[in-house]
């Protein structure tokens, strides 16, 4: 296998990259400069618009997209033509929180029809551990006729990829590999070295790589929920959870992370992948599944404490004119897919008010498909009773007091700042009726 890596640096052999969205795509373009890449999605129109030199996702920007030299397609037979594989496709969950396989096991199923021997697959998707081995393998030896470990070798490398993050990107963040045996590991390390500056880390196996990403974003979550039910608490005490977290981070071993909504692909999912498995072993999660409930339950507390401060304010709730800033799972970054700002939006329609959204950062056909929602622009936001600052894009984060005061209707302001990015002093003081967790 050792000779496959000589062959793709020598342009003998291609790389193919299955699921081209924010996580396949940046790692198509990044292995384009040093390799000849085959960049495979089922979506067609998603195709074209790479193509055309446009990146819909941000993540590289339309003109490494242009300059990159991925041959885009969503031609499977393509597939064939490359030795080495690397599956990206997202790992959702189903509506009951149980995994939902169908997008690792569609791409397994095209790619075990278009494998040929002598290739390595490597799965990036999060998984709970034994997925690849037990779920994907199984399927592309029944689509190719080949046997696993004799005519092709597996590996997996969990993705790390931040989306809408400059910072944290593939060449910047330490990569996990792993692969079936020695000599596969071998190969998967070196062919990611190529475009990791960082370096990799070579795990122990299969499952110790799965296990990994899985722990990352668990505990991630884990942590958010503690701030999120300290922000309940402090609430109910009338203490500002901003300044008391503030004062505790002096201390050098306190944990630094602030209350908030998780959505996206990753912390809002990833733990219920491993509470799953856990639970088929006949091990009922605890600490996990506390934080899971907790964060799911936030959009629903913030509409809460909107209909709350409306009444402090004197102001009918029901049709009550409320605009909400920002729609994405986080800032600066197109995707809604798994927001909870929905939920702030559903819970807010229970009680009579349609609220009007802003968000000139997210992908607003994708919001109009998955969720019905349709976007105004800024502009339109006036005469409001209440405000909320959902998403702390940097066309936000820049929004002064008088800015501000254009939005509202009358003096009796009602403005929830979720991400705690304003001065709640200032606002306080301008007679604002200013809440945030």
């Amino acid at each position: 296998m050792n000779d496959l890596y000589a062959k793709l640096i020598n342009h003998e052999e291609k790389l193919s990259l299955v699921g081209l969205g924010y996580v396949g795509m940046p790692i198509a373009v990044a292995f384009s400069k040093k390799l000849n890449v085959v960049g495979f999605d089922l979506n067609k129109h998603k195709i074209d618009m790479y193509r055309s030199g446009v990146d819909p996702t941000k993540e590289v920007g339309n003109d490494a997209i242009s300059a990159c030299k991925v041959d885009f397609t969503s031609d499977e037979t393509k597939l064939r033509e490359a030795k080495f594989h690397i599956v990206a496709v997202p790992t959702p969950v189903n509506p009951d929180h149980t995994p939902d396989l169908s997008p690792v096991e569609g791409a397994s199923t095209i790619l075990g029809r278009n494998l040929c021997k002598g290739s390595i697959v490597v799965f990036e998707s999060t998984v709970y551990p034994g997925v690849t081995e037990d779920i994907c393998v199984p399927i592309l030896e029944r689509e190719s006729g080949l046997r696993c470990g004799v005519d092709f070798k597996i590996g997996y490398s969990p993705e790390r990829i931040n989306p809408g993050d400059k910072v944290h990107r593939l060449e910047t963040i330490t990569k996990i590999v792993s692969g079936m045996d020695d000599e596969t590991l071998d190969t998967v390390a070196k062919v990611y070295e190529l475009v990791v500056e960082a370096g990799v880390h070579r795990a122990q196996s299969i499952k110790v790589a799965e296990a990994a990403k899985v722990i990352e974003n668990s505990q991630r979550d884990i942590n958010i929920a503690f701030m999120n039910e300290l922000s309940v608490i402090f609430n109910k005490m009338g203490i500002d959870t901003k300044a008391v977290l503030e004062a505790a981070g002096t201390k050098w071993n306190f944990l630094k992370f602030a209350p908030g909504l998780v959505g996206g692909h990753c912390i809002g999912v990833d733990p219920y992948y491993l509470t799953y498995k856990a639970e088929e072993l006949g091990y009922h999660s605890q600490i996990i599944l506390a934080g899971r409930r907790i964060n799911d339950d936030m959009g629903k507390y913030v509409a809460e404490n909107l209909v709350k401060q409306l009444i402090k304010s004197d102001k009918p709730v029901q049709h009550a004119r409320v605009a909400i800033l920002g729609f994405t799972f986080k800032e600066n970054c197109p995707d809604t897919r798994n927001t909870k700002i929905i939920d702030i939006v559903n819970e807010l329609k229970e009680y009579g008010i349609e609220p009007l959204i802003t968000d000139p950062q997210a992908d607003a056909a994708e919001a109009k498909r998955e969720y019905g929602v349709e976007f105004v622009s800024m502009d339109e936001i006036r005469n409001m009773d209440a405000v909320i600052l959902a998403v702390a894009h940097t066309d936000f984060t820049s929004i002064t007091r008088a800015q501000m005061d254009e939005l509202f209707k009358d003096d009796k302001r009602v403005l929830l700042d979720i991400k705690g990015l304003l001065s709640r002093k200032e606002f306080e003081d301008a007679g604002y009726y200013y809440w945030r967790l």
